[in-house]
């Protein structure tokens, strides 16, 4: 028998995710409605048995009633966190339009609580990679279908979801002050992702536009 060595910590964070992804897959297999389910989600149905789905800028494909999510390429491996994510924005997915007000994280259910974690995973990394440099933020962020916002010195709206926007906000800082700052969702966002989710989503987001800064 070979050794397991992963942490007791990291086996329950694992089996905890194979248990959500096990969830969503049985929720999605519940849904009657599958085209209409597309519409509130702004997801494409090709048919008995596939859905496609952007995410950050790239299309997905999710099969029904199985729930097993690939890139449409057919190339890149997907994370187990990620098939959590879009599984759960697309059972969840309440066609509910864009209000036009934007919120913190702090003001969504709990968020006041994760947001030590949320600030750690997703501000800070984007602060740190761009803070000095925000117009960089805005090239690579256009790779990913990213527009220019009106705040702060720098921002860009990206859709992460076809209907959750996700606005990252830079104020450049100067000699007296750090860089810093923000990440900003339209008031619906609750209708289509829970709180936790939103972290994962906002982290995916940052780490492709890191992961995208051009090697110097």
């Amino acid at each position: 028998m070979m050794k397991d060595d992963r942490s007791p910590a990291r086996r329950s964070r694992e089996e905890g995710f194979e248990l959500s992804y096990r969830l969503a897959r049985q929720q999605l297999a519940q849904i009657s409605d599958l085209e209409e389910q597309c519409r509130k989600a702004g997801a494409r149905y090709l048919g008995p048995g596939e859905i496609i789905i952007d995410y950050v800028g790239e299309p997905y494909r999710i099969s029904v009633p199985d729930g097993d999510i690939s890139a449409a390429d057919g190339k890149t491996d997907v994370p187990l966190t990620d098939k959590i994510v879009i599984l759960h924005y697309f059972v969840g997915a309440a066609g509910t339009p864009a209000s036009g007000e934007l919120i913190t994280f702090k003001q969504l259910p709990g968020g006041i609580s994760y947001y030590p974690a949320f600030f750690q995973r997703t501000v800070a990394p984007f602060v740190s990679r761009f803070g000095k440099r925000p117009e960089l933020m805005t090239e690579v962020a256009a790779r990913f279908g990213g527009q220019k916002a009106e705040y702060g010195d720098t921002s860009v709206t990206i859709s992460a979801f076809d209907l959750v926007p996700v606005t990252l906000v830079l104020w450049r800082g100067d000699e007296e002050l750090a860089p810093s700052g923000s990440i900003l969702f339209d008031a619906n966002i609750s209708d289509y992702l829970p709180t936790e989710d939103v972290t994962v989503l906002c982290s995916t987001v940052v780490w492709k536009l890191v992961k995208a800064i051009p090697s110097a």
